[in-house]
């Protein structure tokens, strides 16, 4: 089975299988069908990629419904630390952090359906990430949750004093304070 439970309802680890020889390896890193035998019905319609230095922490972020996102996150060079915070109300797991390291090495990735709060914060030198989305952007939905939030207690895996956070995420508000309408399906 190539996916892997979190604890959290729907948010699931893809280990893909790696054919490796002398030339190097190959593996799938997504197919419709495999996904689908594993009840995993999602259509992407949308590929997000971004390349950062050593420190850059981004997110917490998410877009409100009718715009919400499911993701399949993984990084094709380098290493970070995925974060995602449960924020759909009536879910067991409500307002629960999970965090994974995704690796160019370690080839997992993180299927994160809509109803979380994402971010990451990067490892190594430099970090490129790339991620699937089943919504297109909407900045009007725009939403997210502070990174440092205290109630949360997320360690991002680098010194916050050597964080490199954008403006618009340093003044995100508390998971206490957040507007949001995600309702928990199960």
């Amino acid at each position: 089975m190539p996916f892997r439970p979190t604890g959290i309802p729907g948010l699931l680890v893809f280990e893909p299988k790696v054919h490796e020889d002398e030339r190097g390896y190959f593996f799938e890193s997504y197919n419709e069908s495999t996904f689908r035998d594993e009840g995993v019905e999602i259509q992407f319609v949308q590929d997000n990629q971004a390349r950062s230095n050593y420190g850059v922490l981004r997110g917490l972020h998410f877009q409100l419904p009718p715009h919400a996102q499911a993701k399949l996150i993984r990084t094709l060079d380098g290493r970070i630390l995925d974060v995602v915070v449960d924020l759909r109300k009536g879910s067991p797991a409500y307002g629960k952090v999970f965090s994974i390291e995704l690796s160019a090495e370690n080839k997992l990735q993180l299927l994160v359906p809509q109803g979380f709060a994402h971010g990451y914060s990067v490892l190594s030198p430099t970090a490129e990430v790339m991620y699937k989305c089943d919504n297109f952007y909407n900045k009007a939905s725009e939403g997210g949750i502070l990174y440092n939030d205290p109630a949360l207690a997320i360690d991002w895996g680098i010194p916050l004093t050597e964080a490199v956070v954008s403006e618009k995420d340093k003044v995100l508000p508390l998971l206490a304070d957040v507007q949001h309408n995600f309702i928990f399906q199960q």
